[in-house]
């Protein structure tokens, strides 16, 4: 079920391995649809590591609400669940390098602005992070080019370059490559 698609995006599941993938789709397509494709990657990664949390952990059952918001420019991602106990957060340089697990809320920690947890009444938590959503100017700018100038900003300019021919009057196989633009 997703709601007002335009600032707020609610999805409740069964926080198993096969939902957690299709949340994270979900998700990556909400914030595509919002224009925050710089947030996906880390959004995606919150968000797993968080269900994660609730399969392995959360008790008596594994519902959750996955709630993603955009309030001004910062998106909000929460679960909810309804396993009252808070998630006990370790020191990350003590878990062992091969261990699977004990590094989730490191994870969310290291790619979010904020994040924390909440009690939810008298059975339940939520776990959050944010995301500093950026401007609309920097989420549509292309990263790898700088943007295009106005035809109008500098007047064009014409080069008009003569080859000679060596005698024969044959081209050299490999002309050295001259730039028609000023600049």
């Amino acid at each position: 079920m997703i709601s007002h698609p335009s600032r707020h995006c609610t999805v409740e599941l069964q926080a198993l391995p096969s939902r957690i993938g299709q949340v994270r789709r979900i998700v990556s397509a909400q914030l595509r649809y919002w224009h925050l494709d710089p947030l996906i990657d880390r959004a995606a990664l919150g968000v797993t590591e968080l269900l994660t949390n609730v399969h392995r952990h959360a008790q008596p059952d594994k519902t959750c609400v996955v709630e993603i918001e955009l309030l001004l420019d910062q998106l909000m991602v929460s679960v909810h669940d309804h396993d009252p106990r808070l998630p006990v957060v370790g020191d990350i340089d003590e878990v062992s390098p091969t261990a699977t697990c004990g590094r989730g809320l490191a994870m969310v920690a290291a790619v979010s602005e904020t994040w924390g947890v909440r009690p939810d009444g008298e059975s339940g938590k939520v776990v959050w992070f944010t995301l500093t959503a950026p401007t609309p100017a920097t989420a549509t700018a292309t990263p790898s080019r700088p943007p295009r100038r106005a035809a109008t900003e500098k007047p064009a300019h014409r080069f008009v370059t003569e080859v000679e021919h060596p005698v024969d009057g044959h081209r050299p196989q490999h002309a050295p490559a001259r730039s028609a633009v000023a600049g």
